[in-house]
């Protein structure tokens, strides 16, 4: 029997369907009289002639609706799952002293995998909300290979009063500080987020993302995040003199928030995640300030003295935001503008690189004073005051076929007490928008300062420029 099982499989249907027709059939009509004339068979041309009956057209599926799959009528629950990629390939001048595979090295061209991430999200209930992400950053020719994505993001949350306040725990974004401390990477305005915004990232969380237990809402105008986090520990280290680094003690925790006031249109909140440039499609205007504190989250020795003093991170800013068309309201053209200041301390002399996707995997003795490091290293972060500013313009639609351009300009521009000169990085580039962010090209002229060590601080000595070219595919 159990080798026939898929014969009774096959045939189930076929009998409940022929039940069923058999339970739908209407009583037989009586018998004609011998004067009545009996019907033309089946098979007689008049009868092949007569028009078929006809059936009632299906009902039309929608599998999606905005982009959903839908849970119930309205769509007012459902699930999403989004898809990104952001390729570069991209010509740099290296650091002094960069080495591959200790082989020296004052330039190099490259390809690489900026991003990749998949979302997937939905309102279950009309109070239950959830939201994950995995990716990968980073992906370049001397990675490590077959690298598996990584969770992103993985929380819960609960709508207590609808719009005003909601609660949520988990591995998020619902930081502190400013707009692009979380950025929709989707919808960045030039080629890369506001580095900056991103105080502590990889540092005592993971790529950004922090546990933490949060509240967000609006009320009137005034969208609000406020969370506790709990950092990740921090690798084993010893404190240095006279210059902070963040202690590998049991981290306390981390208070943070950003609370902006919406003046024209109202912006989603349903994720962590602003946008970078709505591209006209919304006029937007709105004035935020943030901050984020913790205790004995750094550590530092004085010199001559044992002993290790330990002091709180403590960084708040100011931002303000602009996008909106502008011009005919048929010709399609828009502005995006963002201007923020930052005040960051991390302790004494604290000082961090960034090297987004550096290209070297060593460097030279000779090079052992930089305060750069090796291949695309800059000093992005550190303890003091940055002012970072960024703005684009859209063309008019449809200058080449279908598709139009966007060029913008960013800046960021720090005064850090390690640092005896000023630190400026420049951005300038132009997006070429095939479809919307949906199927972007960009194109960046970046430009990074060299400083090196004198003692304790540190001087600027040079520049370097990277010309970087990216595609970009958004399934949203």
């Amino acid at each position: 029997m159990s080798q026939n099982w898929w014969r009774a499989a096959a045939l189930a249907p076929l009998l409940a369907g022929f039940l069923s027709a058999q339970a739908q059939v209407q009583p037989a009509a009586p018998a004609p009289s011998s004067s009545q004339t009996p019907p033309p068979p089946a098979d007689t041309q008049g009868a092949q002639a007569a028009p078929a009956p006809q059936q009632p057209a299906p009902a039309a599926v929608t599998p999606l609706k905005e982009g959903k799959l839908p849970l119930n009528a309205d769509a007012s629950h459902y699930v999403k799952l989004t898809l990104i990629n952001q390729a570069w390939v991209r010509y740099e001048q290296l650091n002094p002293g960069s080495r591959v595979n200790g082989r020296s090295e004052d330039h190099l061209l490259d390809a690489a995998i900026r991003r990749f991430r998949i979302q997937f999200y939905g309102q279950l209930t009309d109070r239950v909300f959830i939201y994950s992400q995995i990716g990968i950053n980073n992906f370049g020719y001397n990675s490590e290979r077959k690298v598996g994505f990584f969770l992103h993001d993985a929380v819960g949350e609960y709508a207590v009063v609808k719009n005003k306040l909601s609660l949520g725990t988990g591995l998020g974004a619902w930081n502190g500080l400013s707009r692009f401390t979380a950025s929709s990477v989707g919808s960045i305005l030039g080629l890369d987020l506001p580095l900056v915004a991103e105080t502590t990232n990889d540092v005592n969380d993971q790529f950004g993302r922090k546990l933490s237990v949060y509240a967000k809402g609006k009320l009137s105008k005034l969208d609000y995040r406020l969370a506790i986090s709990k950092p990740l520990l921090i690798a084993t280290n010893t404190p240095a003199v006279g210059i902070a680094s963040f202690s590998s003690l049991a981290p306390r925790a981390q208070y943070q928030g950003y609370l902006q006031w919406q003046f024209l249109d109202q912006e989603s909140n349903l994720t962590p995640y602003n946008a970078g440039t709505y591209l006209g499609k919304k006029r937007v205007f709105n004035i935020g300030a943030g901050f984020i504190l913790q205790p004995k989250a750094t550590w530092y020795r004085n010199a001559g003295s044992p002993d290790t003093v330990q002091t709180a991170l403590k960084q708040f800013a100011v931002d303000a935001y602009y996008d909106a068309p502008i011009g005919a309201a048929d010709k399609g053209q828009a502005i995006s503008a963002y201007a923020a200041y930052y005040h960051l301390d991390y302790g004494p002399n604290y000082i961090r690189n960034t090297a987004p996707l550096n290209p070297v995997n060593g460097l030279a003795s000779s090079a052992a004073n930089s305060l750069n490091g090796s291949g695309n290293g800059w000093p992005a972060y550190g303890t003091g005051n940055v002012l970072y500013g960024q703005v684009g313009y859209k063309l008019p639609d449809n200058l080449v076929g279908s598709t139009t351009f966007m060029p913008y300009v960013s800046m960021q521009h720090a005064n850090y007490e390690r640092l005896n000169d000023a630190m400026n990085y420049y951005d300038v580039g132009v997006n070429w928008l095939l479809v919307g962010h949906t199927s972007k090209f960009t194109v960046a002229y970046q430009n990074r300062p060299i400083f090196t060590l004198d003692g304790l601080k540190a001087n600027r000595t040079s520049s370097r420029s990277a010309v970087v070219a990216q595609y970009q595919v958004y399934f949203n």
